[in-house]
């Protein structure tokens, strides 16, 4: 089994960003080779990395710094009012937890998601060998959290477990029901499932203060970031831009 000590790191020629058009990136990434065990996937989180399928990766620009991890305290969080509406709109809806797989539904949930949604997207269009190697592929104590309404699915979201909390990888959701803040709906679960088990941590990846897509991360507070190496309080207002 692998160690921080024994990792190899690559990193990509120089890409356009996905975040932010008008910039190129590089990311680092664990040579896939490398046999990734829950306890090295934690530290490798807690060091700002995040999975995508088998791969675990992290920004490594050589002039933007725009990627900041970030994590949720599950201990001190109390949902701010809108939040506490989001989770009484959504007293309809089951939660349940299964073990991450391919199935022709789940699919079929994605595929409508990222062609709604995100056709702008590096993720358009879907397939279904895109969907296994994206959320299936590579899982380690990975969970998917469906939620229905009256036996219809209308949301996925995937679910790492680490040692120190639960690792947020990706939600999709109906966007004929995007009236119920799904995205909220599914980080507030993973708080109080974090609580249940004893977990401190839900782990919210990357937040990039000019991408609007991640304003949803910094509503949920106290919040940390990882900044010079050190996990600390964030206040994303006073972040420098």
């Amino acid at each position: 089994m692998s160690s921080l000590r024994t990792l190899v790191f690559f990193a990509t020629p120089a890409h356009s960003c996905s975040y932010l058009p008008d910039r190129d990136a590089t990311t680092m990434f664990v040579d896939p080779r490398a046999r990734v065990d829950k306890r090295l996937y934690s530290q490798l989180t807690a060091l700002g990395f995040r999975r995508s399928g088998s791969h675990y990766y992290r920004p490594h620009c050589e002039h933007c710094n725009a990627c900041v991890p970030v994590r949720l305290d599950t201990r001190a969080f109390r949902p701010d009012r809108s939040q506490r509406r989001v989770w009484k709109r959504n007293q309809d809806v089951t939660f349940r937890l299964v073990p991450a797989r391919f199935s022709e539904r789940y699919y079929q949930l994605y595929a409508h998601y990222i062609n709604e949604r995100h056709a702008d997207g590096d993720m358009y269009p879907p397939s279904r060998d895109q969907f296994q190697s994206f959320l299936v592929e590579g899982a380690t104590d990975s969970w998917f959290l469906e939620i229905t309404l009256d036996d219809e699915l209308i949301g996925l979201a995937v679910v790492d477990v680490l040692d120190d909390g639960l690792s947020a990888i990706y939600t999709i959701f109906h966007p004929d029901y995007d009236d119920r803040s799904l995205g909220t709906l599914a980080i507030l679960w993973q708080v109080q499932e974090a609580r249940e088990r004893g977990l401190p941590w839900v782990y919210l990846g990357y937040w990039i203060s000019e991408s609007r897509k991640m304003n949803y991360k910094t509503r949920f507070r106290p919040i940390e970031a990882l900044l010079d190496g050190t996990w600390q309080a964030f206040d994303p207002n006073t972040r420098d831009r």
